[in-house]
């Protein structure tokens, strides 16, 4: 019974965290550079 709470408790934080990857990819934000250097302020090298 335990194993079975932690795994669906894993299972909700890992799909928290995707959808907040998802989420911030859509609105432009990444940690890795998008390859938009318009809207670069220096970051990637480019």
């Amino acid at each position: 019974m335990g194993t079975t709470v932690v795994g669906l408790f894993l299972a909700g934080v890992v799909n928290l965290i995707i959808r907040n990857m998802i989420r911030d990819k859509k609105q432009g934000k990444s940690l890795q550079c998008g390859c938009n250097c318009k809207h670069c302020s220096g970051h990637c090298g480019k």
